[in-house]
């Protein structure tokens, strides 16, 4: 098994507050849907599929950091793969979207970080790019890096993500990696008035529904009124979006990757990811006006990868509409619960200008689910 590596540069312990072992919402009896999950329960299923982070934790400021997915590990460029684009709130920047919407393809590493290490993310992208063997007279690459703002525990200004963190969290990329909450570029976000993360989950369908893998990674760093599982957890709680008639605890942005290895082209790729938007919704998101909430979403399916065609009509066997439906089911439960795993996952975390977040707190949210009989 690979190496994941954490690059935590400076740390103190009452900072870091990794010494509790979190366990995922599984792990107390709460499910998702109906739809079974892959073996790992992570984006990680689909195969080929590799994800890697680069995690920043420096003095008492700097609490940010870079997450990468690669669809599979090979070369994007000469071996691309169908993708599409959600734009559900465009607060946001997402460099590379137009040629992906343009193209319905994507030929590089899907890069999240925080919002002004954006250009560095695309840095780091290119040079691993042109770098790679057979790549030698590419003159133009199309990067993409999603982004959300963590500038209330990360001094976000100092701009502290370097190419080579991008860099690192690309080569560290693995296809066993599942890491969750306080990881990447989830190290500084605030989900729910909570310390977000990044969340991850998957369906499988069985075989008489295709047998697809559907897989979706999250960067949680939103508002709005939490539920968990349809329980109204920021109700019970008393910590909701303007719950004291004020702007609290809400704006933020949440990046969504979904995968899968179903035979689907970019037409439908955009559908699906309109579909896992709605996962977003479950979980009492309310893509606030300041929140910049994207989807990208893509296939593996080997037919379907954009080798240089000798042909210029290549033929592609693809599923036909009618049968996406359970597809789309899988997207929606999936979203659901890696965001909601990001929360249960996550740590108390302190940061910038004596900022503390505080986890989702377990010891009230258990018996909440307990009373809602949605565990046993």
């Amino acid at each position: 098994m690979k190496r994941f590596t954490l690059a935590i540069l400076i740390f103190t312990l009452p900072t870091l507050c990794f010494s509790q072992a979190k366990q995922r919402p599984r792990s107390y009896g709460l499910t998702f849907g109906v739809i079974p999950t892959g073996n790992l329960n992570s984006i990680t299923d689909v195969k080929g599929v590799k994800v890697g982070h680069e995690t920043l934790i420096k003095g008492n400021s700097i609490r940010t950091g870079v997450t990468a997915i690669l669809p599979h590990g090979g070369n994007l460029f000469q071996e691309k793969v169908p993708a599409a684009v959600f734009v559900a709130n465009g607060f946001g920047k997402l460099a590379g979207s137009t040629q992906i919407q343009e193209l319905g393809n994507l030929e590089s590493p899907i890069i999240l970080t925080n919002t002004l290490s954006v250009p560095v993310g695309m840095i780091g992208a290119t040079t691993f790019m042109l770098g790679l063997n057979g790549n030698e007279k590419v003159k133009s690459i199309n990067t993409v890096v999603g982004e959300t703002n963590d500038g209330v525990l990360n001094d976000i200004r100092s701009r502290s993500i370097n190419e080579q963190h991008v860099l690192n969290a690309i080569q560290n990329a693995s296809v066993e990696n599942s890491l969750e909450g306080n990881v990447g570029a989830g190290t500084g976000t605030v989900c729910f008035g909570f310390k977000g993360g990044i969340g991850t989950s998957s369906r499988k369908l069985p075989e008489s529904l295709g047998g697809y893998t559907v897989g979706v990674l999250v960067q949680t760093n939103f508002g709005g009124n939490l539920q968990v599982a349809g329980v109204p957890i920021g109700e019970e709680l008393g910590k909701f979006s303007f719950s004291n008639q004020l702007l609290n605890n809400v704006d933020g942005s949440c990046m969504i990757i979904v995968a899968t290895d179903a035979p689907i082209d970019s037409r439908n790729l955009e559908r699906l990811a309109k579909r896992a938007f709605l996962g977003l919704g479950k979980t009492g998101g309310i893509a606030s006006n300041g929140s910049g909430d994207y989807v990208i979403a893509f296939s593996t399916y080997k037919s379907g990868l954009e080798v240089k065609a000798t042909s210029k009509t290549p033929t592609q066997n693809l599923l036909i509409n009618d049968a996406l439906s359970p597809l789309f089911m899988s997207a929606i439960e999936a979203t659901e619960e890696a965001i909601i795993n990001s929360l249960f996952m996550a740590q108390d975390q302190e940061g910038h200008e004596n900022s503390k977040i505080k986890a989702l707190p377990l010891d009230k949210v258990l018996p909440l689910l307990k009373k809602y009989n949605r565990i046993k």
